[in-house]
């Protein structure tokens, strides 16, 4: 903790407005700007935006400090023109903060974008774990419950081979959690 601040953790998924969407992927927006401090739990995150998954970030580098210690530098890595842009930004999305609050600035590379994962590979380039999260976060009723149930035992083993064991009784009994993952994937595509 810095100070008496409480901390806010990020999981996998790192939500950014829909309007910031373009700017991330033509690599303009390269940080996101939260109030608090705030900790990603992981090095790699799925980028949200627009109601959807839009890329595969590398979280690179993460600090803290007051909001009157802001920069123009620290704008233009936001995607911003200049500072008061980026102030008034702020200003719109949490109100009226004190410029001694402590803000956080996640830094993230993308890795690659979901529109142009590898067609080769069978989850193109996604990891099963990924694919049952993002299942579950935007189908939801979509899924029936049997694949709810692979799914989120997926999400909390991480291993398709222990939720085989678990739910089938050997972990080579993963056919049916590859044909739930590949249904799942061909849904999220088409959303």
């Amino acid at each position: 903790m810095i100070g008496n601040e409480k901390v806010r953790y990020i999981g996998r998924s790192l939500m950014i407005r829909g309007k910031y969407a373009k700017k991330i992927l033509e690599g303009i927006k390269r940080t996101t700007i939260r109030r608090g401090i705030v900790r990603p739990k992981y090095d790699e995150v799925i980028i949200h935006s627009g109601g959807k998954p839009i890329c595969r970030a590398r979280i690179i580098r993460v600090d803290h400090k007051k909001l009157k210690e802001l920069t123009n530098y620290d704008a233009v890595k936001d995607g911003f023109g200049d500072l008061l842009e980026l102030l008034e930004e702020l200003d719109r999305l949490y109100g009226e903060i004190d410029p001694n609050e402590w803000i956080t600035i996640i830094e993230f590379k993308v890795v690659e974008r979901i529109s142009e994962l590898e067609a080769k590979h069978p989850y193109l380039g996604l990891r099963p774990v990924e694919i049952a999260e993002l299942s579950l976060k935007y189908l939801g009723e979509e899924l029936d419950s049997k694949e709810q149930k692979i799914f989120a035992e997926l999400v909390k083993s991480r291993s398709l081979r222990k939720v085989a064991k678990k739910l089938y009784g050997s972990p080579l009994n993963r056919k049916e959690i590859r044909r739930s993952l590949r249904r799942a994937l061909k849904m999220l595509i088409d959303k």
